[in-house]
């Protein structure tokens, strides 16, 4: 497997074993994502997708600042007409296609679009210096990427409404109890951390991890009834995969399995 270039030094990818950690590498402006950014993060998902030895990925900024302050607001006006906006191809499109389990290590200002982005990974964990917000209102509209939806999926309505109607920033704690991060370390602990949940999660089941992502997918949007039947039958398609009988016998056999995503 070749690395992955991201031809442009504002996104920076490293491969260590199974985990890809992929950095947005702008800090001098918080790690604010211009359309070139979005671009080169939709074609890491894409090449991601089709990289048999990536099991998991770190999504985190560069820099002790932010994580990602979300769009440069001043490429905003570049776009001719509202509509064209609203047809853009957006880079948490991009990382909602990525079938790869990912964990978003955040440690600053994860604002507007970068909320988005950290709500559209999988695992969030901060910094003790992360701050989180929906600022959009403030300047006269609202998020787009699933702000809203996600968060509702996160926090519950009234925090939500909270966020998203006051535009004012919540501290890492909050967002803690709130249940829209899992775990909070010191910054230098952070990094570590998110690698070594990655790792864990490398070290399963490449199939069963993905399919365990579509799976948290599918339960948030179907009925009960259906999401239960859904997941039946991807238990059924992963239990007869080569993987889970190597699981099997490495389980009888007391020994690790090795597991090579058939």
């Amino acid at each position: 497997m070749s690395d992955f270039d991201p031809g442009i030094e504002q996104i920076t990818v490293s491969v260590e074993g199974a985990v890809a950690l992929v950095t947005i590498n702008r800090p001098e402006k918080l790690n604010s994502v211009t359309p070139e950014m979005s671009h080169a993060l939709e074609a890491f998902a894409a090449w991601a997708n089709e990289a048999d030895e990536v099991r998991a990925i770190v999504l985190t900024g560069a820099g002790e600042r932010a994580f990602c302050a979300g769009s440069d607001i001043r490429t905003l006006d570049n776009y001719a007409t509202p509509w064209e906006f609203r047809n853009r191809r957006d880079y948490c499109d991009a990382l909602r296609e990525l079938r790869k389990p990912v964990i978003a290590a955040v440690n600053g200002y994860a604002l507007g679009g970068g909320l988005e982005t950290a709500l559209t990974c999988d695992i969030r964990i901060a910094s003790t210096t992360a701050t989180f917000a929906a600022p959009e209102i403030k300047l006269g509209w609202i998020g787009g990427g699933g702000m809203t939806a996600l968060l509702a999926n996160s926090i519950g309505a009234s925090n939500t409404a909270l966020m998203t109607m006051t535009g004012d920033a919540i501290d890492a704690q909050r967002a803690l109890a709130w249940g829209l991060v899992s775990e909070v370390h010191e910054p230098k602990d952070l990094l570590p951390r998110a690698r070594e949940l990655a790792g864990i999660i490398a070290s399963r089941p490449p199939i069963a991890a993905e399919t365990a992502k579509a799976n948290l997918t599918a339960a948030y949007n179907l009925p009960l009834a259906q999401a239960v039947a859904y997941e039946r039958e991807l238990q059924g398609i992963t239990f007869a995969t080569d993987d889970a009988t190597e699981g099997r016998a490495a389980f009888a056999e007391k020994r690790p399995g090795v597991f090579r995503r058939r």
